[in-house]
């Protein structure tokens, strides 16, 4: 059943971008007959004509061009009997259309005709019409679908904030205005209503993602913010920052989420969901269920609730509650420890957030691991030994050590535990795509483990404008591999534990605004281990009290870790987090309508000019190189989009087939030889000067466009097609 709705929304945007090609090509069809000029095709789709009809012949499989030549006075290139000389044509490849002049051949400028009706015999000006109806007509329909998606209502995100990302853009930006109207804190937060951006009010969250997108490198996006117990607007201005994942410029927020789980379709789907819900703390709640408590709130208007109680919970558990038609259930949720955000430069010129305890950082894991990654022998839950050359690599460093072997092979040692417990090296080596991914999603040990890689050398604050500083960690952890057993004597296994004690042990420090000295037992890896070591065959410690190794080893030192008092402050200003993600949560919605039709049309003509506006920028920052070749749609792109989007209903795929109107008549537009903006031009210089452009002109300028428009064709048919497979 599924897969049959997916063909029939395939079929739907494929009849849509047929629609939409029909109305190009009959805006140069209509403009020729007005200019007087014979048009021998109409056509849908290029390559061989599958059916054809003319008027005098009727209806045919295949061409009735021989017959209605045959109708000819080939002297004068007339028609001798009432057969039409317009052949209307269905071809096999539905990837565009043409209208096909007497006279007129893009590919062949030098394929005139001296007949009266002819391309070449209508006056300039008129034939300007001609080659710019077609953009007309698919503006005009545009505007016709957007006036008919606002007059109906378009559900979409509302342009307001949901999570933001730790050390994002977005956490980091201080309000210009922040001192005046009281606020602290840095950063967009949670709950932020975004009511203007760039001087434009915003409709949707996609209107954010666009802005950020298409904003220039290094230029800030302004925001005008409308926040919950701030008397007036706060103003930001938030420079974006590449995505490492999208590699499209952004600020590091997710859109606001609803208190819904979403329903899933199948008993396969629901016990997976089950099973996902269970290992998340929240056993016995349901896909379908919402959220209608969270302590003893009970006015619930998001998923964000989660994460404000987690911040005002001082690490204690608290309660949640969600419920359905039939039953209500009840969790406990243990908030989750901040550690601490700030920039550890990974190269020239680039930096990343890094996170960490004082310089303290947890060593590199696989959270999750995709079918890519699976079929090279890594599993989520593996954690890196060795990364090409480096040992117990941190996030920070290991996403770029294998984003720097992008398109070749990669040797590497992961930490393995077998069905007995025991942990062992497992050398690997791994294909890096052309993109430099291997396939998992990066997680570290934080959450069971003390292992630690070794501190940056320096760091950066996200929020203050000071110069790098040396972490406390620095010159104390000097070995990869070695784990932190012991804080001033007190047994601790994981991260949360490491800070609390670390807390714990700063508090006169913290008080006093002074600095402090921290007693550390940190059990060392074994030397020279490699995955030719024997690997460790004893079973895992953790469960009889003692902490698990990945190199069980009994060498332990005692190292003493100065923390600055600057480090304390930072230290005791760490929060808690939910350990729910919203992402679980289904997106808020809102219903983009007008008023009327005068307001639909406003909002229909205002949303057409944006979309051109947009177009135009993504070819500016492809120079620019803000934006990618492979963010780019062609036609296999464009149907898998066109598919996805049109599983949200009919006027999503209104919505989107106005876009794909707007961007056609665009890049229809450009001043390229073989489309229509390089005919206007040629056509333009012949009213000006009198007289055509020459045909060696002509020539070379269209093989030019046609080595441009094909090049970039394949590229893009490439990257969609690898896409589809999850390169």
């Amino acid at each position: 059943m599924t897969s049959l709705a997916t063909f029939f929304d395939f079929l739907l945007v494929v009849l849509g971008f047929g629609f939409i090609i029909f109305i190009h090509e009959l805006g140069h069809f209509l403009a020729a007959r007005w200019a007087g000029i014979r048009v021998l095709a109409f056509a849908i789709g290029f390559g061989p004509p599958i059916f054809t009809y003319r008027k005098g012949l009727g209806l045919r499989r295949g061409s009735s061009e021989r017959e209605y030549l045959r109708s000819i006075n080939l002297a004068t290139n007339t028609p001798t009997s009432a057969i039409s000389p317009t052949e209307y044509r269905l071809n096999w490849l539905p990837l565009g259309g043409y209208v096909k002049m007497l006279g007129q051949d893009d590919l062949d400028p030098a394929a005139v005709s001296a007949a009266p009706d002819s391309y070449q015999k209508c006056k300039p000006w008129r034939r300007m019409v001609v080659i710019s109806a077609g953009v007309v007509m698919n503006i005009i329909l545009a505007a016709i679908l957007f006036v008919i998606v606002f007059n109906t209502g378009l559900k979409t995100e509302p342009a307001a904030i949901g999570e933001v990302e730790p050390g994002s853009a977005a956490a980091i930006t201080i309000a210009s205005n922040a001192a005046q109207l009281g606020v602290t804190e840095p950063g967009l937060k949670t709950g932020d209503e975004i009511i203007e951006l760039d001087g434009e009010k915003p409709n949707s969250f996609n209107d954010l993602v666009l802005a950020t997108a298409m904003a220039e490198r290094g230029k800030s996006v302004l925001f005008g913010v409308r926040r919950a117990g701030v008397a007036e607007t706060l103003h930001f201005a938030v420079t974006p920052t590449e995505n490492p994942l999208s590699k499209l410029l952004d600020i590091g927020v997710d859109p606001p989420r609803s208190t819904a789980i979403p329903k899933v379709k199948s008993q396969a789907q629901l016990e997976q969901a089950r099973e996902i819900l269970a290992k998340i703390g929240l056993a016995g709640v349901e896909p379908g269920m919402t959220l209608v408590r969270v302590g003893d709130q009970r006015a619930i208007t998001g998923a964000e609730a989660l994460t404000i109680a987690a911040r005002a919970s001082s690490g204690k558990p608290f309660e949640a509650e969600f419920a359905d038609e039939t039953r209500h259930v009840n969790v406990t949720l243990t908030p989750r420890p901040e550690l601490q955000v700030d920039q550890a430069r990974t190269g020239p010129g680039t930096v990343a957030v890094h996170r960490h305890l004082l310089g303290l950082t947890p060593v590199m894991k696989i959270a999750e691991s995709t079918p890519a990654a699976t079929e090279q022998g890594l599993q989520a839950g593996d954690v890196f030994a060795r990364l090409g050359s480096v040992e117990f690599p941190s996030v920070t460093e290991g996403i770029p050590t294998i984003r720097e072997s992008a398109g070749k092979k990669l040797d590497l040692v992961v930490v393995r535990k077998d069905a007995s417990g025991a942990r062992q090296l497992v050398p690997l080596t791994v294909s890096v795509s052309r993109d430099g991914r291997i396939g998992f999603i990066a997680g570290d040990t934080s959450d069971d483990d003390t292992l630690l890689a070794l501190p940056p050398k320096q760091l950066a604050s996200l929020t203050q404008k000071d110069s790098p500083r040396t972490p406390p960690a620095v010159g104390v952890i000097e070995r990869p591999g070695s784990r932190v057993t012991m804080v001033n004597g007190t047994l601790v296994t994981n991260f949360t534990q490491l800070r609390e004690r670390l807390i714990a042990a700063t508090n006169d420090a913290a008080k006093a605004g002074t600095q402090a000295s921290v007693s550390l037992s940190v059990q060392l890896p074994v030397p020279n281990s490699s995955p030719d070591s024997q690997p460790d065959s004893k079973p895992d410690s953790a469960d009889k009290g003692t902490p698990a190794s990945t190199t069980d080893n009994d060498a332990t030192e005692q190292l003493t870790l100065t923390i600055p008092r600057e480090d304390v402050r930072a230290l005791h200003a760490l929060s808690w987090a939910s350990p729910v993600s919203t992402s679980l949560f289904a997106l808020k919605e809102t219903t983009l309508k007008g008023k009327g039709i005068a307001d639909s049309l406003r909002m229909g003509l205002r949303e057409t000019h944006r979309v051109m506006l947009t177009t135009y920028s993504t070819f500016a920052r492809l120079f620019q190189g803000t934006v990618k070749v492979e963010h780019l749609k062609g036609p296999v792109g464009i149907a898998h989009l066109g598919t996805r989007v049109a599983e949200r209903g009919l006027v999503w795929l209104l919505f989107f087939m106005a876009m794909i109107s707007v961007n056609l008549a665009v890049i229809n537009f450009l001043p390229l030889p073989i489309v229509d903006g390089g005919q206007f031009l040629f056509l333009l210089f012949e009213q000006i000067r009198g007289r055509p452009v020459p045909v060696q002109v002509q020539n070379f300028a269209t093989i030019v466009g046609l080595v441009l428009i094909g090049s970039m064709f394949l590229l893009v048919t490439f990257h969609d097609v690898m896409g589809l497979f999850g390169r």
